[in-house]
């Protein structure tokens, strides 16, 4: 390496995380860094390959240690992410030893905060439903705010529709909460207190936290909740739409990003999504196909016949889904109410 002490090179603990970073990156070569580089920001971009410019020859030896350890590191945040900090400690401990999981674990959380309401990660959300639906509408906001958004929507769904529409107004509008609330609220779930990894008061909530929910629920209950906010708190409500997207926004797409969705699109699905959606989506989609595939489309749909309503809400919610996945990845924009439609 260009980096030297006395005339000898130093070894990988002493190395800082972006030299690591850049020897890791060198070691598994061009193409899977360049595949990593999609996901970085310009900055991060530049500062590795100023760090891999630097480097001179990789020692084996060096470069094996840096390996194992980002392989020791992911399979950490691998189990942390499954069943939390202690099950990830348990696993760790089995397979590497105690002290070696503790070193992993200990590297981890020197910038990892463990959040509250950890522990649910592995409850079944039918199962947290049972205890959190007869709580007040600020205390499930609460434990939802901090849940996976995959996992409070389930749970928002499920709950009385009268409540859903108050739990969303109160996650879009919850800001900070003490950590003796949050203790408090813990200890009735879990019948003890929690450790909290920080005194610090902790942010949850928001508009964005409530719109990656409400992402997330069925089309009925987004509908209905919505409409329950208009008449609650219709400044609120409309903040919120307008960073959310439904199928009819397709519209919104311009032709090569719906034509990039259309290629991942199953044309079953399709058709099922079109059947109950007014002329402008339907010509939209037309008009960025073939002559021949449009035509087959429309056939499609008519020799279908009648299809539930349920259904055409779960295929419209699949094509959606591909539509976040892929403006999440960079491959479209989707332009939102509200927001410059510049694109350099």
């Amino acid at each position: 390496m260009a980096e030297k002490e006395g005339g000898k090179k130093k070894d990988s603990k002493e190395l800082t995380g972006r030299q690591k970073a850049a020897i890791f990156l060198v070691s598994i070569g061009s193409d899977l860094s360049s595949e990593i580089f999609k996901h970085l920001r310009e900055d991060e971009i530049e500062t590795l390959t100023f760090e891999i410019a630097r480097l001179e020859t990789v020692e084996p030896e060096q470069k094996d240690k840096i390996l194992t350890e980002f392989q020791e590191l992911m399979m950490a945040n691998q189990f942390i992410s499954i069943g939390g900090i202690d099950y990830a400690r348990e696993l760790l401990e089995k397979s590497l030893g105690s002290q070696k999981a503790i070193d992993i674990i200990n590297r981890l959380t020197s910038s990892l905060q463990v959040r509250p309401f950890d522990y649910l990660r592995r409850t079944d959300p039918a199962h947290l439903l049972n205890f959190i639906q007869q709580e007040l509408p600020q205390t499930i906001a609460l434990i939802l705010a901090y849940l996976e958004p995959a996992k409070a929507s389930v749970i928002l769904q499920s709950l009385p529709h009268e409540v859903q529409s108050e739990v969303a107004r109160r996650i879009a509008i919850m800001d900070r909460t003490s950590p003796e609330v949050l203790r408090e609220v813990e200890r009735v779930l879990e019948k003890k207190l929690s450790t909290l990894s920080s005194e610090d008061y902790t942010a949850a909530g928001g508009v964005s936290s409530v719109v990656e929910i409400l992402n997330l629920v069925d089309r009925s209950s987004e509908k209905q909740i919505i409409e329950g906010l208009e008449e609650e708190d219709p400044e609120l409500a409309e903040e919120i739409k307008k960073k959310m997207f439904v199928f009819e926004d397709i519209v919104m797409l311009d032709d090569r990003s719906i034509q990039k969705v259309m290629r991942e699109v199953d044309t079953q699905e399709l058709s099922k999504a079109l059947k109950s959606v007014d002329s402008e989506v339907q010509d939209k989609i037309y008009r960025n196909m073939s002559k021949r595939a449009a035509q087959m489309l429309k056939e499609d749909m008519e020799f279908m016949g009648p299809v539930r309503l349920k259904d055409v809400e779960e295929a419209q919610q699949k094509i959606v889904s591909i539509i976040r996945h892929l403006e999440d990845t960079g491959e479209i924009v989707v332009a939102r109410a509200g927001e410059d439609e510049l694109v350099v």
